[in-house]
């Protein structure tokens, strides 16, 4: 939970400035803290999250497209992007390497019970999250290109964040069914 919020703190931080402020200032606020999130996490887990850095270069060029042209549409277009970033790693993942990303990402946490869970089932739920990133960035630009930017500053941080809590309970419901008890 900590490390979610963790996560989620450039999105309040440009969501709570965006309310304040307007739409320049919180890509500004947002690139700043994704830039301090990657510090922080460099320095104290001695090590670069890839997703963190994804997100902060694809931030970069496309909320700085946003204050160079002065249009709000490039940063709209940022979730869009990561998502069939991700998307597309998911996919890829089950043909490079011996393991599905899902079943890589969560080996760790679950330990000794993941053994447990076959290989049919990560690749479906890793299937599952390629399909899910890829209509999340689908759903952004849809709401992007339709609806008013404080519409759609709304939909990112409660539309998007529901969308992934959802989905991540209906994920561990289904892999749950699966993992052994250790003793």
């Amino acid at each position: 939970m900590k490390n979610m919020l963790y996560d989620f703190l450039p999105v309040l931080l440009f969501f709570i400035t965006f309310k304040i402020y307007g739409i320049y200032v919180a890509t500004t606020v947002g690139i700043v803290a994704t830039a301090l999130q990657v510090l922080i996490t460099l320095v104290w887990k001695r090590r670069v999250d890839k997703q963190q850095l994804i997100t902060l270069a694809v931030f970069a060029i496309f909320g700085g497209m946003t204050l160079y042209f002065h249009n709000p549409l490039f940063v709209k277009w940022k979730p869009t992007v990561i998502f069939w970033i991700f998307g597309l790693a998911f996919l890829i993942s089950r043909y490079v390497g011996k393991k599905p990303l899902i079943q890589r990402m969560l080996e760790g946490m679950l330990e000794q019970q993941a053994a447990s869970v076959p290989l049919s089932l990560w690749d479906k739920l890793n299937l599952a999250w390629a399909a899910f990133f890829i209509f999340l960035g689908t759903i952004n630009i849809y709401v992007a290109y339709s609806y008013s930017t404080e519409t759609w500053v709304n939909f990112k941080v409660f539309g998007i964040l529901s969308m992934l809590i959802v989905f991540s309970f209906l994920q561990a419901a289904c892999l749950s069914k699966h993992l052994t008890e250790t003793k």
